[in-house]
């Protein structure tokens, strides 16, 4: 190049002169080129080693200006980073949850069986002969079988709503034959335990789109619960009723005058084996899914599930369903 612009240089320093150059051009073309993306190529370097060790941080401090492929991969490491902090939040959450649920259906499974165990081994050891006891003995050995078909029979339930296995069949329904055919039948059980049923009055023609079966078993739940939780002589109100703003839909409710939630248990009673009162629940049979059980139902409704409650004021729990029609009968 020397020799074609003209140079009249010797061979020896004319190399010279072009391995100057070019070094000289490196270098500077490095500090640019350093100067320039240095400090974002260490940007990556740092997102991608802290996404290996798990490590995340807000990268707020970062800036986009120069739109290039070192950008790119910046706002893509960035991106990674905050789907992976999420991906891994998320499975620890199944996990402890998978550790909560084996640690409490471990506990209300070994409760009954190992009192029924202790019954059985009482009357093999002398006392099925004793006849002033063992009758007794056999009856509460039979009350912790029938906790363990409940239990048995609300998780399977439950785990077919989850897994979308129990298909709610939509139909059109008379709401107030439900509400009556369920009261009616838990009248028995409310007047053992001093507790008075209600249904407010509201239109009999009222229809709803539900799963007949599944409605049924919601408000079993919610009424159950109202009489398992309530106060000597209390009561128990089945109102239905409507909101100006969702014409649409007829809200149901079941409200009693029972000892109540405190505020901070209301997001939790939902949950499953969650007990407001352990050993009021575990003395008259509860499972700790009914709740549970309502919101999957609810849920498989496409339709809201509430709770408001006061301690020792009682609780509402309220669900909404589609309305069909009104036919006055």
């Amino acid at each position: 190049m020397i020799s074609w612009l003209g140079f009249d240089l010797p061979t020896d320093k004319a190399i010279y002169l072009s391995l100057t150059t070019a070094g000289s051009t490196f270098l500077i073309s490095y500090l640019v080129i350093h100067f320039l993306t240095g400090r974002r190529l260490e940007i990556v370097e740092r997102l991608f080693k802290n996404i290996s060790r798990k490590r995340f941080i807000e990268y707020n401090d970062i800036s986009y200006g120069k739109n290039d492929e070192i950008d790119y991969l910046i706002k893509q490491g960035v991106k990674s980073s905050r789907t992976t902090e999420r991906e891994i939040q998320r499975l620890n959450r199944i996990e402890n949850y998978r550790k909560e649920f084996i640690g409490d259906i471990s506990h209300e499974l070994k409760t009954p069986i190992f009192a029924i165990q202790g019954f059985i081994e009482t009357l093999l050891n002398g006392a099925l002969e004793d006849e002033e006891v063992n009758r007794d003995f056999l009856r509460k050995a039979m009350r912790n079988v029938n906790r363990l078909i409940y239990l048995t029979k609300d998780l399977m339930e439950i785990s077919k709503l989850e897994t979308g296995e129990l298909k709610s069949e939509i139909e059109e329904v008379y709401l107030f034959e439900v509400i009556n055919d369920i009261i009616e039948s838990l009248n028995y059980k409310a007047e053992k335990e001093g507790i008075k049923l209600i249904i407010n009055e509201f239109d009999r023609g009222i229809l709803v789109r539900a799963d007949k079966n599944q409605l049924k078993q919601v408000l079993i739940n919610l009424i159950e619960n109202g009489i398992k939780y309530n106060v000597p002589k209390g009561k128990v109100e089945v109102s239905v009723f409507t909101k100006p703003k969702q014409p649409e839909r007829i809200f149901l409710s079941v409200q009693d005058t029972g000892i109540g939630i405190d505020e901070k248990d209301i997001p939790r009673v939902t949950e499953r084996f969650f007990r407001v009162d352990k050993s009021r629940s575990r003395e008259r049979g509860g499972t700790g899914l009914g709740l549970a059980i309502v919101k999957h139902i609810m849920e498989a409704h496409g339709e809201k599930f509430t709770i408001e409650s006061e301690p020792n004021k009682g609780s509402k729990f309220t669900i909404s369903l589609r309305r069909v029609e009104s036919v006055h009968v």
